[in-house]
């Protein structure tokens, strides 16, 4: 049992617009669109996204381009852009530039183990170690999470399936069900169930991380061979010059 414990979960409707600032350690803002009428994006940054509905059209104005995306497409722009028709989630990073990227739509499944059964995949990776990313978690039915906490805000979207938070020590639960916008907060004490004989997917983005490539490893460099030696070895750091790029 848990004294004070931190409020852990939030949900939001679907008014077109801005629904809610979050932790500003990481300054992270979270925003809906639905309908025919444009949401413009102009705040410096990089916006993720989600169809939840569509099909919605993505506008970039500064190359005169239009991108059309289907239910279960997400995205990052790091420029300023306009979204219309269907319906979905944007979540702007304030102040980091990460990719341009459009991907999707999101597999069933993810690749990669996770706790008590369920299984995660990138969606859209960190360019670099620290920077925010874009998940897919899986549940299949019958999951009881071990109760945990997270070090910064996880936001996120119910693509599938149905399931509950425990968001408490004392047991307070909401249901989770398909288009339900949320955040579990930072340290904030929970854990996610699947007790209704259905798997449950689930988007979840990320304003920070502790992975991905840096200066001293990544592809390009681990796999360049000098002499029979990796470059990322320390006894080749005379090879490794240059600025850092800051994003």
């Amino acid at each position: 049992m848990l004294s004070n414990p931190i409020r852990a979960f939030s949900s939001y409707g679907w008014s077109p617009g801005q629904l809610a600032v979050l932790d500003r350690s990481f300054p992270t803002s979270l925003f809906a669109w639905s309908g025919e009428d444009d949401l413009g994006f102009n705040h410096g940054g990089t916006f993720y996204g989600y169809v939840d509905a569509g099909p919605a059209k993505l506008t970039l104005p500064a190359f005169g381009l239009d991108y059309w995306l289907h239910e279960g497409m997400y995205f990052s722009v790091p420029f300023p852009f306009k979204i219309c028709k269907g319906r979905g989630i944007v979540i702007l990073r304030e102040h980091y530039y990460g990719y341009f990227h459009i991907g999707g739509p999101v597999e069933h499944r993810g690749r990669l183990r996770y706790i008590d059964g369920c299984t995660d995949s990138l969606l859209i990776s960190p360019p670099r170690k620290g920077a925010p990313c874009l998940n897919l978690l899986y549940f299949p039915a019958g999951v009881d999470q071990t109760a945990h906490t997270h070090p910064s805000d996880r936001v996120g979207i119910i693509m599938s399936g149905k399931g509950k938070c425990i968001y408490d020590p004392d047991g307070k639960s909401v249901d989770l069900v398909p288009g339900m916008i949320f955040c579990i907060h930072k340290d904030g004490y929970h854990k996610f169930q699947t007790p209704y004989e259905r798997e449950m997917r689930v988007l979840a983005y990320h304003p920070e991380t502790d992975f991905g490539p840096d200066d001293e490893a990544h592809p390009m460099l681990n796999r360049t061979i000098i002499e029979g030696v990796s470059a990322a070895d320390p006894q080749r750091a005379e090879f490794r010059t240059g600025q850092e790029v800051e994003v």
